[in-house]
């Protein structure tokens, strides 16, 4: 096990360092449970910002509590950052996002100070190749607000496989068709600023051509904003609300979508297609609130959507 190591920031990390030290070759030590940890104190929201992602996310105006996603989104420095030190086991180009947990303890206020921390936690030895998971916290005012679990996986060979995750396998009835859109084609470097994820193959089509793709690839949370918009607007409601995404296959820029949803009691699972028969994302949206009361807001919405 190598030393432990903690990256601490004061204002938002410069992605600069992390994507040169990407570009950079490092001698990587095959360590499943790297000590790596980063901090990000003090993030205040700036209403511009917030309104250009709430645009490019296909989100509502934002009321007094920030989306679901902001933390998500605007927190993925910290991703970056570890992803790309040099005590990480792998490159970065070697790694793929493959599922996210996001939980949502309280509505964060947009006038809220956010306190966030990253860190790797240990590794597993999966088919074909290794999984890690990065956890992320949220605190305003001391407080526990908001939390995720990012999957990346990477081919290798690392021991024996051990036992799969426990939400490693994603739902199979995503219910009938909802909603259809085409992608928002713009706004791919602006979306880019958010995440601090300056990857080529999100922000330009010729880039993403040399990689073998028809056009460049949306960033993961910002097609999830899309979906987020044409379901039940769960994260509003005072109670946790908990969202988890198994990512399955990318979204081209400009991309003709079709959205499927099923109901139960107190979520909604979903299915996004982007013209294959296997769909480029699977979720489930749940909340912890009355079960009539979610039911009928899940119902309504879905009705709208058809119409």
């Amino acid at each position: 096990m190598g030393a432990a190591v903690s990256l601490d920031f004061d204002r938002r990390p410069s992605a600069l360092p992390y994507m040169v030290r990407a570009m950079l070759p490092a001698a990587r030590h095959v360590d499943l449970s790297p000590q790596i940890v980063a901090r990000w104190r003090g993030h205040r929201v700036q209403a511009e910002q917030l309104a250009a992602f709430q645009r490019l996310a296909g989100q509502p105006a934002a009321g007094r509590a920030l989306p679901m996603l902001y933390p998500h989104t605007f927190g993925f420095r910290l991703a970056m950052a570890i992803l790309t030190h040099p005590t990480f086991p792998v490159p970065i180009w070697g790694v793929l996002q493959t599922r996210n947990h996001l939980v949502q303890h309280r509505r964060i206020p947009v006038d809220g100070y956010l306190d966030f921390e990253t860190r790797v936690m240990r590794g597993r030895a999966v088919a074909k190749g290794a999984e890690f998971d990065l956890h992320t916290t949220v605190h305003v005012d001391g407080e526990l607000a908001w939390e995720s679990d990012l999957t990346f996986f990477t081919r290798g060979r690392f021991g024996e496989p051990g036992p799969a995750a426990p939400l490693a396998r994603s739902p199979s009835d995503t219910g009938p068709p909802v909603a259809e859109w085409t992608m928002q084609d713009a706004g791919h470097c602006a979306f880019g600023r958010f995440t601090g994820d300056y990857n080529g193959i999100h922000l330009w089509d010729w880039y993403a051509r040399r990689l073998g793709f028809r056009r460049g690839l949306y960033h993961p949370p910002r097609v999830l904003g899309e979906c987020l918009a044409r379901l039940p607007r769960l994260e509003e409601q005072d109670c946790p609300v908990r969202l988890d995404v198994w990512l399955k296959g990318p979204v081209s820029h400009g991309a003709r979508v079709r959205l499927h949803a099923a109901t139960s009691e107190h979520e909604a699972t979903f299915a996004l297609y982007a013209g294959d028969e296997r769909p480029s994302i699977v979720g489930r949206l749940a909340a912890n609130g009355p079960p009539d009361t979610v039911q009928r807001t899940i119902e309504s919405c879905i009705r709208s959507n058809r119409n």
